[in-house]
């Protein structure tokens, strides 16, 4: 049966996709057999010896009327190995790695799952683990909300001594006190550590999503999670905590289960996205995406987009910290100053975003990737934005009721604008909400549409915190929800700023500073 996904090509050319692409090579380094004359979704273990790719050489040797040799890369032959080691990995495994952190539990809903944008999941499954014992009543369990890449390891358990990401944060006398708390975290919808994502089988037909997975939002995955929940007879939440991405999830938590939450905790997050962040993490995904293996989602058993992962994962980690650190740790330091300088990493600080990005490149799915930070983007508990969710949301539901099938054309989603952006004669405001026009009159105070849409944490305790070394989500986005709850007639709103003279980690902050952070929290949830 033909892939789904090559279903309506002809829509798909009139999108452009064809005609923007049909000039790309496809035999990268790879045998003869694997060259454009082979469909790519026939990409498939068809034989048991296959020949490697080699390493490149350089295609314009020296000669001898040249003034000076040509330079050697061994970055780009580094990478060149990586994707020869791939492709001659074991043939009954395929090159796509396990992303699996070690073993966790797993909640599975046989109930088709109706998501924001217009799309189904059948079933699905949220990998979760659980710290602390929960009491009689239920009464003090602790919802923890992840990080965009991480999993629901937070901490170490019995069956998995590994060091978890927010080791020091949880256990007897942590910030998340286990002597008092029951801690549940869980991996995202759309992830690829155990809950269900773009590397899941679609039940209907037995092959994995890839991008046949359909968008999803912060929203779906918070719903998701309370489906968790009710599993396990949690009516309401001592706390909803969460950083970065998960400070978005623990707001999004509050405001769509107002009544089952206790209190909130947002570090380092934001009320929505905005143009920066979106900015960042769209330069992300169309590395990752130009990358000739990613193969439009799928490379599954293939050779996966390595080299766009690793090109991510080094403009995401510019974000992560600050650049006065960066100045105390790395300066101007070349690794080796005794060689010349080389086009491939030279500078410290160029082979910690090399190694960085090299570590990461096989531990995340580049499909994951793709999908969960574009729910980051789509981020916006603006009352606007909520009416109209919750209105197409209502729509899927009957329509699914009535048997009618989806709407949603994916074939034509991601075409350019006719009009190429312009420069406007005006300063646009920061404040604009999504879709509207810019008037290029600044405001002050919170948006009125932001007071509205945060109106249902009006009676929560919440602790928001950020961090001014912070460039990813700076800490006026931390201000604008301690300032927008305010508005709302919150009264136990409280807002912590870390300075500069308290930390230089930037973004990742929240990850390294118990005393400031955990401090914080741990006396705030008690």
């Amino acid at each position: 049966m033909m892939n789904p996904a090559l279903r309506g090509a002809a829509r798909r050319a009139s999108c452009n996709w064809r005609a923007a692409n049909s000039a790309r090579p496809t035999n990268f380094g790879l045998s003869s057999k694997y060259t454009s004359q082979t469909p790519q979704w026939r990409f498939i273990h068809s034989n048991s010896h296959r020949s490697a790719p080699q390493p490149a050489v350089a295609k314009h040797e020296q000669t001898q009327d040249s003034s000076n040799p040509a330079m050697s890369f061994p970055c780009l032959d580094a990478q060149d190995a990586r994707t020869a080691t791939l492709t001659a990995r074991s043939l009954n495994s395929g090159p796509e790695p396990s992303y699996t952190t070690g073993h966790h539990e797993n909640f599975h809903s046989k109930e088709p799952f109706l998501l924001d944008w217009g799309g189904i999941l059948p079933e699905f499954n949220i990998a979760y683990e659980a710290w602390g014992t929960l009491n009689a009543d239920k009464s003090n369990a602790i919802l923890l909300h992840t990080g965009l890449s991480a999993s629901s390891h937070a901490h170490s358990t019995p069956s998995n001594s590994k060091n978890g990401w927010w080791e020091k944060f949880i256990g007897p006398g942590a910030p998340l006190d286990t002597n008092k708390y029951f801690v549940i975290c869980t991996n995202v919808i759309g992830g690829c550590y155990g809950s269900t994502g773009p590397s899941s089988i679609d039940p209907s037909d037995g092959k994995r999503y890839a991008t046949r997975f359909p968008i999803v939002t912060m929203e779906d995955m918070v719903r998701a999670q309370f489906r968790l929940l009710d599993s396990l007879g949690i009516q309401k939440l001592h706390a909803s905590v969460g950083s970065s991405m998960g400070g978005m999830q623990s707001l999004a938590a509050g405001v769509l289960f107002p009544e089952r939450i206790g209190r909130v905790v947002s570090i380092s997050g934001c009320a929505r996205s905005h143009p920066y962040s979106i900015a960042m993490r769209h330069t992300q995904r169309q590395v990752l995406m130009m990358d000739p293996n990613w193969r439009r989602g799928f490379y599954y058993d293939l050779v996966p987009p390595h080299s766009g992962m690793k090109l991510a994962r080094e403009i995401a980690t510019v974000t992560y910290r600050s650049g006065p650190e960066w100045e105390k740790r790395f300066g101007r330091k070349r690794a080796d100053p005794s060689k010349q300088p080389a086009l491939c990493p030279d500078f410290l600080i160029e082979t910690y975003l090399d190694h960085a990005g090299e570590k990461f490149c096989l531990e995340y799915d580049p499909n994951s990737l793709l999908y969960v930070s574009k729910a980051m983007d789509l981020f916006d508990l603006g009352h606007a934005h909520q009416k109209e969710t919750r209105a197409r949301r209502e729509q899927n539901a009957k329509n699914a009721a009535q048997g009618k099938p989806e709407s949603n054309d994916a074939s034509c989603s991601l075409t350019l604008p006719d009009q190429p952006y312009e420069e406007q004669p005006s300063v646009t405001s920061s404040v604009t909400p999504m879709n509207e026009p810019a008037t290029g009159e600044l405001t002050t105070g919170p948006p009125e549409d932001l007071v509205r849409g945060m109106a249902p944490l009006k009676d929560h305790p919440v602790l928001v915190m950020g961090v001014a070394s912070d460039i990813l989500f700076p800490a006026w986005q931390q201000r604008e929800i301690a300032e927008t709850l305010l508005a709302a007639g919150n009264k136990n709103v409280e807002h912590v700023e870390l300075g500069e003279d308290v930390s230089l980690f930037g973004h990742d902050t929240f990850l390294l500073d118990l005393e400031n952070i955990g401090g914080r929290v741990g006396k705030f949830l008690s």
